[in-house]
């Protein structure tokens, strides 16, 4: 089954609250007949437009192809946190790879904050853009850990967090759920689905062609890429792969490699003076569960709240009542707060958890695999693609040089393996282990 069509209508934006306060949609053109470029760019989410717009900004012929219309994977219905560093903290990553590795990708991190908030301001784009995240723990050992982690990062990375007990989380988010965090006010959130549809107008205005609704259906390797939708096909002299966890079986390196899994979304009506219940200040939260919920408040003032996992292809028919649960026992008061959106996406994940940056072959580039950290990752990989492209890789490198392992089963028996793995891991959530 092709996850481009299981769960939505063609060629069309989900029915979700980002949808809803959008931008006034820019229609591109379908692909028809035969197109040439220095550059094809397969997906109209983050990477793909911020590859795009980098390429086109820098005098090359670019031509960008996506299956429905541009941000209508992840880019446009995530969270919206623009968050510090890597997907994995920088204790797990100096395990794993190094002090000196750890804090170049630290660095990465921090440039991909940059760049995102750069672009915003370059291009005019009126996402919301607003600073601070917060970090929950449901535990006294959560929090210590929390706290030890705070520390660390102001001594070795000069990095500042604030260090939160109870009483003063509770001052910041009044939830019985969590007894402390910390606060990084480096970090931000945003209107994502804003964000990718003024990229997409930046790129245009850089000289880029942009083409919605033309699915790829095969990729002819060579000298020379042929890219074939239905109606055309593209010929470049680079091609660069930025569909994420919809690539389906498009490149079965990556394919075995970056799992999709779907996750959810609820947006309540606006609360009023009730949002104090919520948050008493405008940042972000995410907390410590192995299946994270993640929740903010909207620019008008609702409760945008994110929580529960499916690894199938298919949405689960009851969104509202999946996310409620988690929504409820953060915020039990809530429960006569009307929901009025209610919505799915398909991220990718791998099993490092950090994205996946491949030389698919000389002229093939591939980034996807942001694990719920695209915000920042997937434009910074778009920007390293089109660097390295014009022979500028040292970025990309860094990325493509860290072990991503095949799931295990590869891209058929992937599925069934995950379940297992997630499902345990959740019952530790609810056990509360």
């Amino acid at each position: 089954m092709n996850l481009l069509f299981s769960n939505d209508r063609r060629g069309s934006l989900p029915e979700s609250w980002y949808a809803a306060t959008a931008e006034p949609a820019t229609a591109h053109p379908v692909l028809k007949g035969a197109h040439r470029a220095d550059v094809c760019v397969v997906g109209g989410g983050y990477t793909g437009l911020s590859a795009a717009l980098h390429l086109a900004e820098a005098g090359l012929s670019v031509i960008l192809v996506e299956a429905h219309c541009v941000g209508f994977g992840a880019s446009g219905r995530n969270g919206g946190q623009l968050g510090s560093g890597q997907r994995q903290d920088q204790i797990t990553l100096e395990a794993r790879h190094g002090r000196e590795m750890a804090r170049r990708l630290w660095s990465l991190g921090e440039e991909a904050k940059t760049l995102v908030r750069d672009l915003v301001a370059r291009h005019g784009i009126a996402c919301h853009l607003r600073d601070g995240i917060a970090w929950a723990a449901e535990t006294p050992a959560g929090v210590e850990d929390l706290h030890r982690y705070a520390d660390h990062m102001g001594t070795v990375y000069d990095h500042p967090m604030q260090a939160l007990d109870g009483a003063e989380f509770a001052a910041l988010c009044p939830s019985p759920a969590y007894r402390g965090g910390v606060l990084d006010m480096t970090a931000a959130h945003l209107h994502p689905l804003r964000l990718a549809q003024g990229l997409a107008r930046a790129a245009a205005a850089a000289g880029a062609q942009i083409f919605e609704r033309s699915a790829v259906h095969r990729i002819d390797h060579g000298t020379k890429v042929r890219v074939a939708t239905e109606s055309g096909h593209v010929e470049a002299d680079h091609l660069i792969l930025a569909a994420n966890g919809y690539l389906g079986t498009l490149e079965r390196r990556v394919a075995a490699r970056v799992m999709p899994i779907n996750n959810f979304i609820v947006a309540t009506e606006p609360l009023g003076a009730r949002a104090a219940e919520v948050l008493t200040r405008d940042v972000a939260v995410s907390d410590d569960r192995f299946v994270v919920n993640y929740f903010r408040l909207s620019h008008d003032g609702r409760l945008l709240f994110g929580g529960g996992e499916s690894y199938g292809y298919r949405f689960p028919k009851d969104i509202r009542g999946l996310v409620s649960k988690p929504m409820l026992e953060i915020f039990p008061a809530l429960k006569d707060v009307r929901l009025d959106y209610a919505w799915g996406g398909t991220l990718a994940i791998t099993m490092a958890r950090m994205p996946y940056l491949a030389r698919i072959g000389p002229n093939v580039l591939s980034a996807s695999g942001y694990s719920g950290h695209g915000v920042g990752n997937a434009v910074q990989a778009g920007r390293l693609m089109a660097e390295a492209i014009r022979g500028q890789s040292a970025g990309f490198d860094t990325f493509s040089a860290l072990p991503t392992r095949p799931f295990p089963g590869g891209a058929l028996l992937r599925n069934p393996v995950l379940v297992l793995g997630m499902s345990w891991y959740a019952l530790r959530d609810r056990l509360g282990i």
